[in-house]
């Protein structure tokens, strides 16, 4: 999702990291194809056109798999380990309150419903994972709750997607320190050559 690599580019840059180097970071190209893709199908459902619908499962899979790619590359092991476990977590958690609710994950709405996200026709006939939440909701802090206007998030939603953040972050920490070695071995390499 956008918003958290938002986040991780804010943090970054409140942490002094610098960002133009990243746009030369390969490894994130295939991440930033799938999120043209991602932006593509929130935009087609905000104007109502549910064609793309049936392809969201296979673009969710592939955009956190496009993120292996730079873990590799950069050796983020570690947080690498971290976002796997919040996945699976989060997975956990929507699994558990989609089969306390009929096999449906419901959808408490408000932000979107200003915004013109929300279509509540939608999810009576196109959509068959989510529905309309209501007073016999149960676990009603698990479900979609957390309306940020152009999608609508649980709390394992959250987890889930906070993988993005901890890899685009750590990959710019990492490009940052990368920069860091090469201009001191510039400085190092320019101060022998004036001591000969």
């Amino acid at each position: 999702m956008f918003i958290y690599i938002l986040l991780a580019v804010l943090c970054a840059k409140l942490k002094g990291y610098k960002l133009i180097p990243v746009t030369r970071a390969y490894s994130l190209y295939p991440y930033a194809v799938v999120e043209v893709m991602y932006l593509f199908l929130q935009f087609n459902i905000f104007i109502r056109n549910y064609s793309f619908l049936k392809f969201t499962t296979v673009i969710n899979m592939i955009y956190l798999y496009t993120l292996i790619i730079p873990i590799i590359v950069y050796k983020l092991y570690k947080p690498g380990i971290y976002g796997s476990i919040l996945i699976v977590v989060g997975t956990l958690l929507n699994k558990f309150v989609i089969s306390q609710n009929d096999g449906k994950m419901p959808v408490f709405a408000s932000l979107s419903k200003l915004t013109g996200y929300y279509d509540e026709t939608a999810i009576l006939t196109v959509d068959k994972i989510h529905s309309i939440g209501n007073e016999a909701t149960r676990f009603k802090f698990l479900t979609d709750f957390i309306d940020i206007g152009c999608s609508i998030l649980s709390i394992g939603d959250l987890l889930i997607h906070s993988f993005v953040f901890i890899v685009i972050y750590n990959v710019i920490k990492e490009i940052n320190k990368g920069n860091e070695l090469v201009e001191e071995s510039r400085k190092g390499s320019f101060l022998w050559k004036q001591s000969r």
